[in-house]
């Protein structure tokens, strides 16, 4: 496909490039010489509140969108907050997509979450699996909201023409990542559980659910490489672009590692590079979540995308940044 989707004059806007994600994306177009970039911290730009958002796209006019800002967590935080997991990520994703649209942005990407597919969906999951049952209860309303996102874009390329992709990444985790001790995902919320044991020498440590759900992980950096990837290889209108079953273009692409594994073997390769030699006992009265939860990748495969880095690897280098930014003191565990 064509290499020029993008060019290095473009003005970049990465909304949420603060975060995680956001900061992979960052890393990786500047590495690829993509420099001019527009990250607004959300002191500067409240993404939920459209009058900033639409005065600030009036006065930046930026070529190209990333759209990876969204209000996210794990279980818990989701089943405390659905109002603000689903009212959050609408008026961010409206505001941001709708404006981007207005502004005459050349090329839009917008990041979902594998969340967005049925429960029970047939595995590994393909893209044509949307819609097609009902939603894991526990992430919802974020599910319902990523969707609404994918649907919008979708929408303003069929009516209008615009230029906007989506992709769909499986769990992610790395450098930057959340620690929150309520509202982290699963692997942070490991790496600062079993750290704290270790460091206090906990003989064990209590752990939600069965362990045996199946989870795939992707390190930020790749969905960072996959982004750049997309926004400069794949583009819906083209002759190679991925079909769905029907034949039809496909307006978003999974993303993701290719493997998966239980969350008690999570656990054990966590301990064993944390250091942590306690037992681990299960609470089987909490929620499991999706009993198996993998992305079919075929489509980001074929255009000439994979993942890089190793579980094992990725998962050092998420400890080491945990480690330097606990000894900083910006965060606590």
């Amino acid at each position: 496909m064509s290499n020029y989707l993008i060019d290095k004059k473009d003005r970049f806007f990465i909304a949420g490039a603060k975060g995680m994600v956001g900061s992979a994306v960052s890393r990786a177009l500047y590495q690829a010489g993509y420099k001019n970039q527009l990250t607004p911290s959300k002191n500067e730009l409240d993404l939920r509140d459209n009058n900033q958002v639409s005065n600030w796209f009036s006065v930046n006019r930026p070529d190209i969108v990333i759209l990876a800002a969204a209000k996210v967590g794990g279980i818990y935080a989701n089943s405390k907050y659905p109002v603000d997991f689903l009212l959050d990520n609408l008026k961010i994703q409206n505001n941001v997509i709708e404006n981007s649209f207005l502004s005459g942005c050349r090329r839009l990407l917008f990041l979902g979450s594998s969340c967005i597919y049925p429960k029970f969906a047939e595995q590994p999951i393909q893209e044509d699996a949307l819609l097609t049952g009902s939603l894991e209860p526990t992430n919802e309303y974020y599910a319902i909201a990523k969707i609404a996102g994918i649907k919008l874009c979708a929408a303003l390329h069929l009516q209008h023409g615009f230029d906007a992709i989506s992709l769909m990444p499986t769990n992610l985790y790395g450098v930057g990542d959340n620690y929150h001790p309520q509202n982290s995902h699963v692997i942070p919320a490991l790496i600062s559980r079993l750290h704290k044991a270790k460091i206090e020498k906990q003989s064990f440590i209590t752990c939600w659910g069965s362990g045996s759900p199946l989870r795939e992980f992707l390190h930020s950096d790749d969905l960072g490489n996959a982004c750049l990837f997309a926004l400069e290889k794949w583009q819906i209108s083209a002759p190679e672009t991925p079909l769905d079953i029907n034949k039809n273009p496909l307006f978003f692409l999974n993303v993701g590692s290719g493997k998966d594994l239980s969350i008690k073997k999570l656990v054990e390769l966590l301990s064993s590079i944390i250091g942590y030699n306690g037992k681990i006992y299960w609470d089987c009265t909490k929620a499991d979540g999706t009993p198996k939860k993998q992305l079919n990748i075929c489509h980001m495969n074929r255009l000439g995308w994979e993942a890089k880095i190793e579980l094992s690897e990725g998962l050092q280098m998420a400890y080491k940044d945990f480690l330097t930014r606990l000894n900083k003191g910006t965060l606590r565990c």
